[in-house]
């Protein structure tokens, strides 16, 4: 993409998280000559994609001369000099973490633990991607900051809210980000962005200073085009901080890229949970994802149509994502300068709090054993990531707060439900539509599951090989990749 009359693109950089680390480790880079790239490539598609909400120009390429020094002195570390980039819901000191709202934030003083953990290990923070008021909406638009765009088809939505994280992976502006998933937000977007996408289990990531997200629904997780990416970003990022709420036991996940899974039993989920609202399964989504179940049996698991005994799951999930909402707008500037419907969403908050809210979160265990029982007979759920393909710039931008709340469902009836039990998700591409738009499906576990999710998606990717498949390079909008 160009970023005006006459500009160039810096030709992407094709190699992965894990290929630019051992290119560092190896000398054949440096990471300098990485961060200028992926500084290039961000200024120079920010006018037409706008991934980044805040870009890290001079401290990158600051932090990027350290790495060299540190590499230089024989210093090995998992993703040193490598440029990454995060969700701006994650504080990066010195930076605002304004989360899609408009108004004046104040810098960090420090970092999130999330973001400690990524320079423990090296990496180098080139910016703070886009995402929606609150992480809200399954779009990543807003007056704060513009529209992101798609780089599979600049008309569409990347999704939301990680879509900022998922447009830079996309198009190649760097190699993997972190982004939030607290009703699918990484999922979401990573299928409608053909990319991997892992929500980690409750915990896995520590949301320090928050000694949890959203009342336990929000977690931290990576965006990546493939598995081994992935995995590798979730084990640097992952870890137990003091005052988180939830500290599962550690699991490294990177080794199981290259595990075989064995004869799995898969249940192949099309329904979702109910939700009072109409939706109804794209038959190009529906087709994408059993195409993918043929694929799975081809590749020797036990298929069988079957669905999770959901329940009242829906009803436990408002109280606590407007709670969330209530308790982050007393943070911004300007509580007026707010969406409408975030403000509705803070203002349903306050009235589902105390007793409603405490009767949410006390039905999640009793909601453990009863969605959990699919896990008897089988070892993992494949269901669609999202209803229909990604939705065009702009459809949902100016629709009330219901209107909003119906349509995003109709896109969406999916991956929240995974939000509410704090489970694993991965989402794996699952192909295109034939006007070229990137569809996604999930592939779901219970509790502390992502060895054996990694394992099986890792699997998908070596006979799929989607990672092969990229953007076109000077797509403009109107046009749509194959």
């Amino acid at each position: 993409m160009t970023a005006e009359a006459g500009a160039r693109v810096e030709p992407r950089e094709s190699r992965g998280l894990a290929e630019q680390a051992a290119a560092l480790a190896c000398g054949e880079v440096t990471a300098r000559e990485l961060t200028e790239r992926a500084l290039a490539r961000i200024a120079a598609t920010q006018p037409t994609l706008n991934a980044f909400r805040r870009v890290r120009g001079e401290a990158a390429l600051d932090e990027a001369d350290a790495a060299d020094r540190r590499l230089a002195g024989g210093e090995r570390l998992p993703l040193l000099g490598v440029p990454v980039a995060v969700k701006d819901d994650m504080d990066v000191a010195g930076e605002p973490t304004a989360f899609g709202c408009p108004g004046d934030f104040p810098p960090k003083e420090a970092d999130s633990e999330a973001v400690r953990r990524l320079r423990a290990a090296g990496a180098v923070i080139v910016g703070k991607t886009n995402s929606p008021e609150l992480g809200q909406w399954p779009f990543t638009e807003g007056p704060a900051f513009g529209d992101t765009r798609n780089p599979w088809s600049p008309e569409h939505t990347p999704g939301g809210s990680s879509g900022g994280s998922a447009a830079a992976v996309a198009a190649g502006l760097v190699p993997a980000a972190l982004g939030s998933d607290g009703a699918g937000s990484i999922r979401i977007p990573a299928a409608w962005s053909h990319l991997v996408g892992i929500k980690p289990q409750r915990g896995r990531i520590s949301t320090m200073p928050e000694p949890e997200a959203f009342k336990g629904i929000t977690v931290f997780g990576p965006l990546a085009r493939t598995v081994r990416d992935a995995a590798l970003l979730l084990d640097v990022a992952s870890g137990s901080a003091e005052g988180d709420l939830h500290r599962p036991s550690p699991v490294e996940v990177l080794p199981e890229a290259g595990r075989n899974p064995g004869r799995l039993r898969i249940a192949l989920s099309l329904r979702p949970p109910w939700t009072a609202t109409r939706k109804s399964l794209d038959p190009v989504v529906r087709k994408a994802v059993t195409g993918l179940a043929e694929r799975l049996a081809a590749l020797g698991h036990e298929i069988e149509e079957a669905d999770p005994p959901y329940g009242p799951v829906g009803l436990t999930f408002v109280p606590r994502a407007t709670a969330g909402i209530r308790e982050w707008t007393g943070r911004v500037p300007d509580f007026a300068l707010l969406d409408a419907r975030t403000r509705g969403a803070a203002r349903t908050g306050r009235l589902l709090g105390g007793g409603v809210l405490r009767a949410a979160r006390a039905a999640e265990a009793p909601l453990h054993r009863r969605v959990g029982r699919i896990f008897r007979r089988y070892d993992v759920v494949l269901a669609p990531t999202t209803a229909t393909p990604p939705p065009r710039i702009g459809d949902l931008a100016h629709l009330s707060g219901w209107q909003t709340d119906r349509t995003m469902i109709a896109h969406c009836p999916y991956a929240w439900p995974w939000n509410v039990l704090g489970w694993p998700g991965v989402n794996v591409p699952a192909g295109f539509t034939p006007s070229g738009l990137p569809l996604g499906a999930q592939l779901l576990g219970p509790y502390g599951s992502e060895p054996l999710l990694v394992r099986l998606a890792a699997q998908l990717e070596a006979d799929r090989r989607w990672f092969e498949q990229w953007p076109p390079e000077g797509a403009a909008p109107g046009a749509a990749g194959g």
